[in-house]
C-alpha cells in the first residue's frame, strides 16, 4: 500500500511547490523587471510623498475637486464590532452594495444624490455613474460625461474659466483600450492632481 501512496505524496508536494511557491515567486519577480509601477501597485507620489493609487479611487468632498463616483465599501463599526460603517474606497473590503432594484435604500440614495447633482447643474442631465457604485466600491474613473458635468462647480470654486477646466478634462481623458476596449474615461486622482498644478489655480 505504501507503494501506491509513495508516488501520490510526491506528486502533491511537488505541485504544491510548484504550483504554490516557484510559480508565484517566478511571476512577482517578472512583473517587478518588466512592470515595475504596475507590480508596486500604481503608486502616484507628489513631492516624494505617496498620495494613492491609479487603480483605486479615493474620496473627495471638495467642490474645488472632481469627484469620483459613489462608494459602497464599508469597515467595521469602531464602537461595534458587530455592526459596520460607510468606509468609502477601502481597498480592504471591496464590495458592491448589494442593494437590488427593488431596494428602498438604494431608491432614496438615488434620489438625494440626484436631487444634489442637480442643484449643483441644473442645466445638464445627471451622469449615471456619479450616482451608481461600482461592483468593487474601488472605481478610479469617471466617463467624460460625468467629469464635464462637475465642471462649473470646479471653475466656480477655483475662479478659473469654464473653458479652462474643460480643457485640463480632456487632457485627462483616456480613450478604449487598443481603440475598441472598454470605454472612455478619467482618472480622478490624476485630474485633481493636474488641477492643482495648473498655473493660476
Amino acid at each position: 500500500m505504501l507503494r501506491e501512496i509513495r508516488p501520490a505524496i510526491f506528486v502533491l508536494l511537488a505541485l504544491t511547490i510548484i504550483t504554490g511557491l516557484i510559480s508565484p515567486l517566478a511571476m512577482t519577480a517578472i512583473a517587478g523587471i518588466i512592470f515595475p509601477s504596475q507590480a508596486e501597485g500604481s503608486l502616484v507620489e507628489r513631492d516624494g510623498k505617496v498620495v494613492g493609487s491609479v487603480l483605486i479611487g479615493q474620496e473627495f468632498k471638495d467642490d474645488k475637486y472632481f469627484h469620483g463616483r459613489p462608494s459602497a465599501t464599508t469597515a467595521p463599526d469602531p464602537s461595534d464590532s458587530t455592526k459596520t460603517v460607510p468606509a468609502p474606497y477601502n481597498a480592504a473590503n471591496s464590495s458592491g452594495s448589494n442593494l437590488g432594484p427593488t431596494s428602498k435604500a438604494l431608491a432614496d440614495r438615488l434620489k438625494d444624490d440626484v436631487e444634489k447633482l442637480k442643484a449643483e447643474n441644473p442645466s445638464q442631465a445627471v451622469p449615471v455613474d456619479l450616482v451608481t457604485t461600482s461592483g468593487s466600491g474601488l472605481d478610479p474613473d469617471i466617463s467624460p460625461e460625468a467629469a464635464a458635468f462637475q465642471v462649473p462647480r470646479i471653475a466656480k470654486a477655483r475662479s478659473l474659466p469654464e473653458d479652462r477646466v474643460r480643457a485640463l478634462v480632456a487632457q485627462n481623458t483616456q480613450g478604449r483600450l487598443l481603440g475598441i476596449l472598454g470605454e472612455p474615461r478619467v482618472n480622478v486622482l490624476a485630474l485633481n492632481m493636474t488641477l492643482d498644478a495648473a498655473p493660476g489655480r
